[in-house]
């Protein structure tokens, strides 16, 4: 299973917002950072936003921040907010003539099942807990 660019921008933008918790963040500051193209971060930071994740600020002097306590953030429901919960394969979907005989589709149900219970165990604090990747994170910042 791989994830979506999406998902991957979305963890980014938490990570690091989580990080700079002293401040607004902004998107071209984010992008910067992680080397992304703003308008990719624009749609992320909307549906984040939309979720209840972050807090966004108009204007000049705007940015985002974390609306939640970190420790509620939990990694599995973000995956599954910007991935949906579309099984990894669809045996209704066409003509099969394995149909009947074949157990792929359920075997692939229970693997996604798994995975996702395992990445509901986990917070973005708990992920954050690593320090070398809040001291990267944190000294990231390089306003000019």
């Amino acid at each position: 299973m791989q994830l979506s660019r999406f998902t991957d921008y979305s963890l980014r933008v938490l990570f690091y917002a989580a990080t700079h918790t002293d401040r607004l963040c902004t998107l071209a500051e984010i992008a910067g950072y992680y080397d992304i193209s703003i308008e990719h971060l624009r749609k992320v930071v909307h549906a984040l936003a939309r979720s209840g994740h972050l807090q966004t600020y108009r204007g000049k002097n705007g940015g985002i921040r974390l609306k939640m306590d970190p420790a509620n953030i939990n990694i599995g429901k973000i995956i599954a907010q910007t991935e949906g919960v579309t099984p990894l394969i669809n045996c209704t979907a066409q003509q099969c003539c394995l149909t009947g005989i074949c157990s792929l589709e359920q075997a692939l149900a229970e693997a996604q099942n798994a995975f996702m219970t395992v990445l509901e165990k986990y917070t973005l604090a708990d992920l954050l807990r690593h320090p070398q990747m809040t001291h990267q994170l944190i000294g990231s910042f390089n306003p000019e």
